[in-house]
C-alpha cells in the first residue's frame, strides 16, 4: 500500500495533530496542525465573523464573499471528531469553497464534545441553516440555492441536516457534498480493519469521538444517519472519500444506498489518499483536482 506523494505534506504535519493528554491539549495540537499547512486567502474575498442568534443557542460563523457572488450559499460544517476544530482550523477549507464557486460560504462553529454531547452539534447547524434561508436577503443569497458541505464530522452533520430536510425539519437543500464523512455505522465494515493505524486517523480513535458524542445517548435518524430506514428523497449527493482511511467505507455504504434510493449521487475515491487530503491541495496537483471536483460539483448543481 503505498500513500501518493501529495500525501508528504500532511503525514509530517500530522505528527503531534493527534497528541494530548486532555482535551484542551488536543485541540492546541489540532489548530497547530491546521495552521502549519494552511495557506492565505485570496485579495478581494470579504469575510466576516458574526454571532447569530438562534431560538437555543446563539452560534457564531464566518461569511465569506467573493467580489462577484453568484447568490448561491454554501453551508459548511467542519471535522475534528465532533471534538476539535473551529472557524479557524476550518479557515482554509472553507475559503476555498467561496473562491472556487462564488457561493456565499456560512461556517459553522457548532459546539463541541464533551462539554456539549449530541445533539447540540446538529442543533446548532440546523438553526444556522434555518436561520440563513430565513434571513436569505442579509446574507445576499437565493434560498433555493443553499448546498451543505461538510468534510469527517461535518459530513455527518450535512447527512443529518438533508434527513431533516427530507423530512420537512429543515428549510430545502439543493446539494450536498460530503468528504471523507462518518454517519454513524458499527464500525465493522473493511476499513475500520484495513486502515486502522497508520494513516493519522485511526479506528481508535472513531470509537473514542462516538463515545464522547453519544455520552447521553442518541436518536437515529439524525444521531446517526446511516441508520435511516431509507434515503429517498435526499438531495443530489457528491461522496468523496480517501483510499486509506479508517471511515472510507461509511462513504461507499452511503453512496451505494443513495444510488438504490433513488437519489442522484456521484462518488469518488481519492486514491491513494489518506484523510484530510483537502488541506494537501496547496501543495500537490492531484490533491487539488480532488478538492477542483467537489468545486466543479457544487458549480454544476448551484
Amino acid at each position: 500500500m503505498a500513500l501518493h506523494p501529495d500525501m508528504a505534506v500532511i503525514t509530517a504535519a500530522q505528527k503531534g495533530a493527534y497528541g494530548g493528554a486532555t482535551i484542551a491539549e488536543q485541540r492546541r495540537a489540532w489548530g497547530r496542525y491546521t495552521a502549519s499547512i494552511a495557506a492565505p486567502r485570496p485579495a478581494g474575498m470579504l469575510v466576516d465573523d458574526r454571532v447569530l442568534a438562534l431560538p437555543v443557542h446563539d452560534v457564531p460563523v464566518r461569511v465569506y464573499r467573493a467580489a462577484q457572488p453568484s447568490g448561491a450559499c454554501v453551508l459548511y460544517m467542519h471535522g475534528g471528531g465532533f471534538m476539535k476544530g473551529d472557524l479557524d482550523s476550518s479557515d482554509p477549507i472553507a475559503w476555498g469553497f467561496c473562491d472556487r464557486t462564488a457561493a456565499t460560504v456560512v461556517s459553522v462553529d457548532y459546539r463541541l464534545t464533551p462539554e456539549h454531547p449530541h445533539p447540540a452539534a446538529f442543533d446548532d447547524c440546523l438553526g444556522v441553516l434555518r436561520h440563513v434561508a430565513a434571513h436569505s436577503g442579509a446574507f445576499a443569497i437565493d434560498p433555493a440555492r443553499i448546498a451543505v458541505v461538510g468534510d469527517s464530522a461535518g459530513g455527518h452533520l450535512a447527512v443529518a441536516l438533508c434527513l431533516a430536510a427530507r423530512d420537512g425539519i429543515a428549510p430545502a437543500i439543493a446539494a450536498q457534498a460530503v468528504i471523507y464523512t462518518v454517519t454513524g455505522t458499527d464500525m465493522t465494515m473493511p476499513s475500520y480493519r484495513e486502515n486502522a493505524t497508520g494513516f493519522g486517523l485511526t479506528t481508535a480513535a472513531c470509537h473514542e469521538y462516538y463515545r464522547m458524542l453519544f455520552s447521553d445517548g442518541d436518536s437515529p435518524p439524525y444521531a446517526r444517519p446511516a441508520q435511516a430506514a431509507d434515503y429517498r428523497g435526499l438531495p443530489p449527493a457528491f461522496v468523496h472519500s480517501a483510499e486509506f482511511d479508517p471511515v472510507r467505507d461509511d462513504g461507499r455504504l452511503y453512496a451505494s444506498r443513495l444510488a438504490l434510493d433513488g437519489v442522484d449521487v456521484t462518488y469518488r475515491e481519492a486514491r491513494g489518499m489518506i484523510h484530510g487530503f483537502m488541506r494537501a491541495r496547496f501543495t500537490g496537483a492531484a490533491a487539488r483536482a480532488e478538492y477542483e471536483a467537489i468545486c466543479d460539483f457544487l458549480r454544476a448543481r448551484l
